[in-house]
């Protein structure tokens, strides 16, 4: 009988890295000239998986995403994780602005992930399961060969391929 070999498809955020990024941002802007006196923050809630920025202005409410999306990448969490949310208005003529932390692939991009795997013509199988997709084969080169296509169609969430055996 032949080996079956398989991986998982996830798109995982490490949580305690996202808090991480967020403790090494608020250092930052804490010593940064053109934070001084200001009232920019950014918190994290880690239970909804949301950070929340407050900022004076709209430059830096810029200012305060840059230096958020450098420390993510640092911490090695990427930006296709998060999901900016519409600048609102807030007290006292302050910006606010939610980020979503992306947990899992969502059923759109889960079909649309399957559809990418199907359309390499190779002899392999993929199942959405919640919110992460197995691929298995009978060739673990075909394996290689789908996660080499998936990096190179590069999808707008992040994406990690784990469980190779």
């Amino acid at each position: 009988m032949a080996q079956e070999y398989s991986f998982d498809i996830v798109s995982q955020v490490d949580l305690q890295e996202v808090d991480n990024a967020v403790n090494q941002a608020l250092k930052e802007i804490a010593t940064r000239y053109d934070f001084k006196g200001s009232q920019s923050k950014i918190e994290f809630d880690r239970a909804n998986k949301k950070i929340t920025l407050l900022a004076d202005d709209d430059m830096k409410l810029r200012a305060l995403k840059e230096i958020l999306s450098m420390r993510c990448a640092k911490r090695n969490i990427s930006v296709k994780s998060l999901k900016f949310g519409t600048e609102e208005k807030a007290l006292g003529g302050a910006i606010r602005q939610e980020i979503e932390v992306i947990q899992g692939i969502p059923s759109d991009k889960a079909k649309e992930i399957v559809r990418i795997v199907k359309d390499t013509k190779l002899k392999v199988q993929a199942a959405i399961q919640n919110e992460q997709i197995r691929v298995s084969g009978k060739n673990k080169d075909d394996l290689q060969a789908v996660i080499h296509a998936l990096k190179e169609s590069k999808p707008d969430i992040a994406l990690q391929f784990v469980n190779f055996r």
